[in-house]
């Protein structure tokens, strides 16, 4: 799946609508969303940056240090949030090559369907936290960049 690039991009900015349909389809996208995350050495995609403006993420969950896991979240919605935030850099597959500081809640509680359209709840913290966070704009038409702390930066090409 190409990834959808530049921070005028309308795809990038419209709101996403949610997601009703759930079928063999949606199964099969879902799948090749995950591969296409890892593929690009991402750790979360959302719907719109490859092309569909529907309500999906998926995100390579980090367990500990050694073990991650994709997942997927369809219809997600943050139901709560800490009072504490923390500051930290961010990339994007949509940006390539900026990086900037946002602040983000430092852990939610999140409410979803799984590829089946069960509804499911995940509390995440820490880097699983804001990685969602990010994604979940990203399905508001938000980008990183319109949070940033300052200046982006851009990183500089490997020789």
């Amino acid at each position: 799946m190409p990834i959808e690039t530049g921070r005028k991009n309308p795809i990038l900015r419209k709101k996403s609508k949610k997601v009703v349909k759930f079928d063999k389809a949606l199964k099969k996208f879902l799948k090749d969303m995950g591969e296409t995350m890892l593929k690009k050495d991402g750790v979360g995609l959302a719907a719109p940056q490859v092309g569909l403006n529907q309500r999906i993420i998926v995100e390579n969950f980090q367990l500990n240090a050694k073990k991650s896991r994709v997942i997927t979240l369809v219809n997600p919605e943050i139901i709560d949030a800490s009072i504490a935030c923390e500051a930290g850099e961010e990339g994007c597959l949509s940006l390539p090559g900026e990086y900037g500081v946002v602040t983000r809640y430092r852990s939610i509680t999140v409410k979803f369907h799984d590829e089946k359209g069960n509804q499911r709840v995940l509390e995440l913290e820490g880097w699983n936290a804001r990685i969602a966070q990010h994604e979940i704009d990203h399905l508001d038409g938000i980008l990183f960049v319109d949070k940033v702390e300052g200046e982006t930066r851009k990183a500089e090409k490997e020789k």
